[in-house]
C-alpha cells in the first residue's frame, strides 16, 4: 500500500457568466514551508524537478480531500487540466452545475476558500530528511504519484492559491488600463 501524504496550497474562483472555472497552484516549487508544533519545527520544500516522473493519471479535484463529497472535476474527462510550469503545478477546472459545486464556487469567489492541497506519495529515495535538535527539514525531489488536488480551508503550503477567472481577468484589464494610461502620459510629456 502506498503512503499517501497531503499538502495544502492557495487558489481563487474565476467567474464566467456561462461556466464555473477555477484556477490556481496546487504545488509551488522551491518554497519551503515551516510549521511549528510547540518548540519543534517541521520544514518541507518541493523541488522544481519533483514532478518529472510523477504518475498523474486520472487525478480528481476534491474539497478538503474528502472522499464523501462528490468529485468537483477530473483529468479523465478533461474538466480538470494540470500544467507544470516554472512556478509549480497549475490547475484549471470547470465545475459542473451541481449545487455542491455552486456552493464551493461561491465560497471561492467570496474568499472563504482560497487555498489548495495535493495528496501524494514519494518513492524510496524521493526525499531527504535532515534532523536537528528541534527542527526537521524535508526536501522532496521525486513525487511518485498524485492522488488528488483539493480546494481547502487551511493550506500546508501558504503560497498556493485558487481564484475565479473573472477576478483574474479584471486584474489583467486593470493592469492593462494602468499601462495604457502611463503610456499616454509618457507620450504626451515627451511630445511637447
Amino acid at each position: 500500500m502506498e503512503n499517501k501524504e497531503l499538502r495544502y496550497m492557495e487558489f481563487r474562483a474565476l467567474e464566467n457568466s456561462e461556466s464555473m472555472v477555477i484556477e490556481g497552484y496546487a504545488i509551488v516549487f522551491d518554497t519551503p514551508q515551516t510549521h511549528t508544533f510547540g518548540k519543534y519545527k517541521f520544514t518541507e520544500v518541493i523541488k522544481r524537478n519533483a514532478l518529472d516522473f510523477t504518475n498523474m493519471k486520472d487525478i480528481v479535484l476534491r474539497y478538503n480531500h474528502n472522499d464523501t463529497v462528490c468529485v468537483l472535476a477530473r483529468t479523465k474527462n478533461n474538466s480538470l487540466v494540470l500544467e507544470i510550469d516554472e512556478i509549480g503545478l497549475k490547475i484549471k477546472a470547470e465545475l459542473i452545475g451541481t449545487q455542491s459545486n455552486r456552493d464551493i464556487y461561491k465560497s471561492i469567489q467570496a474568499g472563504l476558500i482560497d487555498s489548495m492541497s495535493f495528496a501524494f506519495s514519494v518513492p524510496p529515495k524521493g526525499d531527504t530528511w535532515e534532523y536537528g535538535e528541534n527542527e526537521t527539514y524535508r526536501t522532496v525531489t521525486n513525487i511518485e504519484k498524485i492522488f488528488d488536488v483539493s480546494v481547502v480551508d487551511v493550506p500546508f503550503y501558504e503560497d498556493t492559491e485558487v481564484y475565479a477567472r473573472k477576478f483574474d481577468e479584471h486584474c489583467k484589464s486593470e493592469k492593462q488600463k494602468e499601462f495604457e494610461f502611463k503610456k499616454r502620459k509618457f507620450l504626451i510629456k515627451h511630445s511637447i
